[in-house]
């Protein structure tokens, strides 16, 4: 997640005991734009900052397509 303010920052920790977890909490705003780059990478663009993932578009759609699968089975 990119910020363009630290007021933005709503909570950070990074555990140094026997946890690995990671948590960032934050905002970026109200969205201006949501798309995917290079189709593995899909960023969502705030007017306070930009949120990255590693996730492609056809992982989006697999999972999609599963949940529909499991819905017709119930």
């Amino acid at each position: 997640m990119e910020l363009k303010s630290k007021n933005n920052i709503k909570n950070v920790t990074l555990s140094n005991g026997n946890s690995v977890g990671v948590l960032l909490e934050g905002t970026i705003g109200e969205l201006v734009e949501a798309k995917f780059a290079e189709g593995v990478v899909l960023l969502v663009v705030g007017n306070y900052g930009v949120l990255r993932l590693d996730l492609g578009e056809d992982e989006i759609k697999r999972t999609s397509d599963q949940k529909q699968m499991e819905v017709r089975k119930e």
